[in-house]
C-alpha cells in the first residue's frame, strides 16, 4: 500500500492511525509548495487534487475518513467496531466533526498556520472571531460527552477519536481554547500517550506544516 500525504490537517489523522496500527504502508510525501498535488499523475489518483490518497492494489481511495476505516478493517482492528450500533455512533461523530468541530477549527488552522506560510497575509479578524465562537460552541458539546468517557464511542479508541482530535496538537498555534474544556484536555492527553499520535509523520516535509 502507498499513502500519499503532506504534513497538513487531514493527512495527519490517517498517518497517525496507520502508525498506530502498524499498517504496511509506504509513506509517499507530496510537496504542496511545488504543486505536486496538481500534476496530471496525481490528479489521476485524486481528481480533487488533495491529500491523503491511499493506493491498495487496484483500490485508489481518497477522503481521510474512508481511508481510516479501510485501514482499520484491513487490519482487523476494533478501531472500526464490529458492533453495528457502535459503527453508527462512530459515523455520527465523524459526520459531526466534519460538519461542526473540525470545520470551524480548520478555519482557525487556515488563518493562523496556512495563510502565513503561503504568503496570504495576516489572519482575518472577522473570520477568526466567527470560527472561534462556533468552535467554542461545539467544544462544549464534546466536553459534555467526554465527562463520563475516556473515548468517544463505547469507551474504546476508534477512528472517531483520530478524526475529532486532529487539530488539538496545533491548539496553541491556532488559538483553540481547549484549556476551557477540561474533559477535552484529558481526552487529548490520552491521545498524546499514543506514539503514533504524537509523531504521525514519517519524516519532515517541505510542504505546508
Amino acid at each position: 500500500m502507498k499513502l500519499y500525504y503532506a504534513e497538513t490537517m487531514n493527512p495527519r489523522k490517517v498517518c497517525a492511525l496507520a502508525k498506530y496500527l502498524g499498517s504496511p504502508v509506504e509513506f509517499v510525501p507530496v510537496d504542496l509548495f511545488k504543486a505536486e498535488n496538481r500534476t496530471p499523475e496525481f490528479l489521476s489518483k485524486n481528481p480533487n487534487g488533495k491529500v491523503p490518497v491511499l493506493i491498495d492494489g487496484d483500490l485508489v481511495l481518497w477522503e481521510s475518513t474512508a481511508i481510516m476505516v479501510h485501514l482499520a478493517v484491513k487490519a482487523g482492528s476494533d478501531l472500526w467496531p464490529s458492533d453495528a450500533a457502535d459503527q453508527v455512533e462512530v459515523l455520527r461523530w465523524l459526520a459531526w466533526d466534519l460538519t461542526h468541530f473540525s470545520r470551524h477549527g480548520a478555519t482557525l488552522y487556515f488563518e493562523h498556520v496556512i495563510k502565513p506560510r503561503i504568503g496570504r497575509g495576516e489572519p482575518d479578524p472577522s473570520a477568526v472571531q466567527e470560527a472561534s465562537g462556533f468552535f467554542r460552541k461545539f467544544a462544549e458539546v464534546l466536553d459534555a460527552h467526554l465527562a463520563t468517557r475516556d473515548f468517544l464511542v463505547g469507551d474504546k479508541l476508534s477512528v472517531a477519536d483520530f478524526s475529532v482530535g486532529v487539530l488539538l496538537p496545533w491548539a496553541g498555534d491556532i488559538g483553540l481554547p481547549i484549556e476551557d474544556f477540561p474533559n477535552v484536555v484529558r481526552w487529548h492527553e490520552r491521545m498524546m500517550a499514543l506514539p503514533g499520535w504524537r509523531e504521525p509523520f514519517p519524516a519532515p516535509l517541505s510542504a505546508v506544516a
